[in-house]
């Protein structure tokens, strides 16, 4: 596999970018054709010497808008850490440079759009968690790694990649079909990667967290749910912890994923929306898509269903447990824990029911292990794939105690810890590993749901605080808000980043101006003025309490029925998606 260079010099002129590598000594230089578009490789002398230069750090792709091609480059980056003696780095910064000189060929509406767009594309961006390696294979496993042809190990990074977790992969489209060109672009995963140094009983090892979240039915938080037809699950995460030991190293994987049935949550101003199971489709067969698939990349699956047994999501339990009893495969096995009824008035210690209920199955899967002269001694044989509703609170703290047995029995096995020491008993490892997780968890949530996640207190702290309630009260407020009301942009945003939604640039018709009816305005602004006026009525009270009454009773009666009203017609006042299919919105 050919190394692709630390750092890049962008070299502009009104006619061409020119890239070139800062350190691989290499003579050739991307060259793109700012009016055709094209790309090709030239060499350094080839570069005008008028040309502006600035350092960058790396190029996400290209992508097309109303005024045409941008080119998307990285501007700043933060070392992660190293894996295997690779450097990992966290993209901080980009840049987004028109080929275009001038938008003087745009009428005045079509700049605006370029210009949301645009906007859409730096918020996707500046969501943090984006990461990237020049050397080394991100989106791929330990295990997978290991196991893998040396034809593979010489493909370009490009080439190699798991394409679930290639974030820019619409943005690399023009350099894929091109291999010479490989070398200048790098695949970019989406999620959260921590690695620590480590010292128990004066034994030093690195450990760390790799949270790759798929791009495939990626969204938000109450747009995208359930499974499309490819068996792609919504907010799906491939979750690995990693343990390196005097040149041996350790590797534990589990998965979270949305509910794989057809079924929707769409907010309507309501806190808590009632999830919709489709009566239209077969759920059997993306059901079925979903879990071969996950078979065939991880063995065996033991679901791990953490939602609630009774309310408004009691259906997506009985549908949950109704496919894989109808599916009847002896790979796959369901356990229902009802994480709140079991931990409700703070009894976090029953978690321990359902880590005594997998304990013999984890054994059974084992994990991945390698010894210091590289022979592969343990393969892991399968996953636990744990889901709530939005598989982000209560599965994270599910998934950080599983971690922390396998990684238990991997420190004894490697012999860092002693037979029967735990990982408990290490205050500073233990606190460094819980705020990992909650870490993990706040990267997570705030990807899908737009805030940090909730019950990281007890991620971090092992027990439930009075100040985590608050800020899970907070965090639930601020949840509240995103989705209702600027959800609608983030999905569009992802939406156009990922190409799930293309700019079609010689037959451009707007979707973005979409006029709001009526009652958009008419029925909050007469919920204000009728709110206002019952205050006022209030404070100012007239010659006789009678009279007082009816008007407070009159402007009261106002406010409740419009706020009524504009919660009957919910859908009407939310931040809606605008540019994906019909379908995805109705």
């Amino acid at each position: 596999m050919a190394s692709n260079s630390d750092g890049f010099n962008l070299r502009t002129t009104p006619e061409k970018f020119y890239v070139e590598a800062c350190d691989d000594g290499s003579v050739d230089v991307l060259a793109i054709d700012r009016v055709s578009t094209e790309m090709t490789l030239t060499v350094r002398r080839d570069i005008p010497v008028s040309a502006e230069t600035r350092q960058i750090c790396g190029l996400m792709g290209t992508i097309r808008l109303v005024a045409g091609m941008y080119l998307v480059a990285i501007t700043k980056k933060k070392k992660v850490g190293d894996l295997l003696g690779h450097s990992v780095w966290k993209a901080l910064d980009f840049d987004i440079i028109s080929y275009k000189k001038t938008v003087l060929h745009l009428t005045d509406n079509q700049v605006q759009d370029d210009k949301t767009f645009l906007s859409m594309i730096n918020s996707v961006l500046h969501t943090d968690g984006f990461y990237f390696a020049t050397d080394y294979d991100l989106t791929h496993t330990l295990q997978r790694l290991a196991n893998t042809s040396p034809e593979f190990q010489e493909m370009s990074l490009l080439e190699r990649a798991d394409q679930r977790f290639v974030w820019n992969g619409h943005l690399l489209r023009e350099f894929v079909a091109q291999p010479e060109l490989h070398k200048f672009v790098y695949p970019v995963v989406h999620g959260f990667i921590t690695m620590k140094s480590s010292c128990i009983n004066g034994k030093v090892f690195e450990w760390s967290i790799i949270s790759r979240r798929s791009c495939f039915r990626a969204g938000v938080r109450y747009y995208v749910r359930g499974i499309d037809s490819e068996g792609h699950a919504a907010n799906y995460v491939e979750t690995e912890q990693t343990v390196q030991y005097n040149s041996s190293k350790a590797a534990k994987i589990e998965t979270r994923g949305s509910i794989p049935v057809y079924w929707s949550q769409r907010p309507n101003l309501k806190y808590k929306p009632k999830p919709q199971i489709s009566k239209t489709v077969n759920h059997l067969d993306g059901f079925q898509r979903h879990f071969d698939s996950q078979i065939i990349l991880y063995g065996r699956q033991v679901i791990l269903n953490l939602i609630n047994q009774k309310g408004s999501e009691k259906p997506l339990e009985l549908a949950f447990n109704k496919m894989v009893a109808s599916l009847g495969n002896s790979m796959i096995k369901y356990i229902a824990f009802d994480f709140h009824k079991e931990c409700s008035q703070m009894r976090w210690h029953r978690l321990q029911i359902l880590l005594d209920m997998v304990t013999e199955m984890q054994d059974e899967f084992g994990y991945f292990l390698v010894d210091a002269n590289g022979k592969v001694m343990l393969n892991q044989e399968g996953t636990f794939r744990s889901n709530c509703m939005d598989c982000l609170d209560r599965t994270n703290v599910i998934q950080s105690l599983l971690a922390r047995r396998s990684l238990q029995s991997q420190l004894w096995r490697m012999g860092v810890l002693h037979m029967g020491q735990q990982t408990e008993e290490q205050a500073e490892f233990e606190k460094m590993y819980k705020n990992a997780w909650a870490d993990n968890a706040d990267a997570c949530a705030k990807q899908y749901a737009g805030t940090a996640a909730l019950k990281t207190d007890y991620t971090r702290t092992g027990k439930r605080t009075q100040w985590g309630l608050l800020m899970d009260g907070w965090n639930s407020v601020m949840r509240y808000y995103r989705n209702n009301f600027s959800d609608g942009f983030r999905q569009d945003s992802i939406d156009l980043f990922l190409g799930n939604y293309v700019v079609d640039e010689a037959d451009w018709t707007s979707p973005l101006r979409d006029p709001k009816d009526w009652k958009f305005l008419t029925l909050p602004i007469i919920m204000v003025v009728a709110f206002s006026m019952c205050i006022i009525c209030l404070l100012m009270a007239g010659d006789t309490w009678t009279e007082t009454l009816a008007y407070v009773l009159f402007w009261g009666t106002a406010s409740v029925v419009t706020g009524g009203l504009i919660l009957f017609n919910g859908r009407d006042f939310v931040d809606a998606p605008r540019l994906v299919q019909k379908e995805k919105v109705d």
